[in-house]
């Protein structure tokens, strides 16, 4: 009986230290992990065999330990300039990431699994469905991928695509290291987007890391959360602002709140003052959403006027408030919106940039 070959692991993802390591159980140089190192996250090689610095011999004999880079299977380029790619991963599942450029930087808004488990009834990625957690290098390739079809360098990513980062923190907290250490991108020009999964936000301050979190709150009170978030039944919106103010205490880290405004739905005024008493007291940055619409929802988008009351509003409060403006929205890959139809699935793609009113 012929023994099961396991597969390789892909190098993207590991650290610089590793790949030496790595070369030299091959039986070369140490020189050659800064080599690989190099050539994996600053050339951006996408198989060893396209690394010429090597020795062709020992090219030929690691042709098949994979790097771990996908291919674009779909590519779509919104008036805007915003950019949405679908990714084939090795196992032939398709998942999202979107290249958002501006003149003084490029964002890019990874995913963190294929689908998403969530739910949440106003997002087009929670009608189809949820199939696995994305690998670290997955998530990074995602960050290499928009940086290679832009030619220039990322200056900020956003864990707000596919997928519940929280349900994924082993992956997640992998791929930020390397896209600090390796790629370059500051902790603090990263942010990690959660709807809140209970104890693990406390467990994510213990980590001490300089990244910024966001929470999606999303409703002002218990009652309308859990119509918009499923999940909100199994950790209630009062456990989950004492675990955020938890993590402000332990971090010393400012966090943002999400919040998504429906027409008629969740934009009245008396959600704004149960919003601003929610949040109020710590080091908080509430980040308004105005609603995109998707075809499975009966949701509707709010005003201007509507959308400059409930700022004013959360002002009076005294409390910090910008509007998140999305961008990406003629190609469907604004905020709660993409559909990989291509690839018959529906994913979602937060792409956005924030401005205040």
């Amino acid at each position: 009986m012929l023994a099961v070959q396991t597969p390789p692991t892909p190098l993207l993802g590991a650290t610089l230290a590793e790949l030496t390591e790595w070369a030299q159980q091959q039986g070369q140089p140490a020189y050659r992990g800064k080599q690989l190192h190099q050539w994996i996250y600053e050339k951006g090689a996408r198989s060893l065999a396209e690394i010429t610095v090597f020795p062709k011999q020992w090219r030929e004999t690691v042709a098949d330990v994979p790097i771990g880079r996908s291919a674009t299977h779909y590519r779509s380029v919104a008036p805007d300039g915003t950019v949405k790619y679908l990714l084939k991963l090795a196992d032939g599942l398709i998942v999202e990431t979107v290249g958002i450029p501006t003149d003084k930087r490029l964002t890019v808004c990874v995913s963190s699994q294929v689908g998403c488990p969530m739910a949440c009834d106003f997002c087009a990625t929670g009608f189809g469905g949820f199939k696995r957690n994305l690998a670290a290098h997955e998530i990074v390739d995602q960050v290499l991928a928009v940086q290679e079809d832009f030619g220039r360098r990322v200056s900020h990513t956003v864990f707000m695509g596919m997928g519940e980062p929280l349900l994924n923190a082993e992956s997640v907290l992998a791929a930020v290291r390397s896209i600090n250490e390796d790629i370059g991108i500051g902790q603090r020009n990263i942010t990690i987007s959660t709807v809140g999964i209970r104890n693990r936000i406390r467990k994510l301050a213990e980590h001490k890391l300089q990244f910024t979190l966001a929470v999606s709150l999303h409703a002002s009170n218990q009652a309308l959360r859990e119509k918009l978030i499923p999940s909100a039944r199994a950790y209630r919106l009062d456990e989950l602002i004492a675990e955020c103010r938890e993590y402000v205490k332990l971090t010393g880290r400012r966090l943002t709140f999400e919040y998504i405004l429906l027409a008629g739905v969740s934009d009245l005024p008396q959600h704004a003052v149960e919003l601003a008493n929610l949040v109020r007291g710590f080091q908080s940055h509430v980040n308004l959403i105005p609603y995109n619409p998707i075809s499975e929802a009966d949701y509707q988008r709010p005003s201007r006027e509507r959308i400059e009351g409930f700022t004013a509003a959360l002002k009076k409060h005294n409390i910090a408030v910008s509007v998140r403006y999305s961008r990406g929205l003629e190609a469907d890959a604004a905020c709660g919106q993409l559909r990989a139809s291509r690839a018959g699935g529906r994913y979602e793609a937060p792409t956005a940039v924030v401005n205040d009113l």
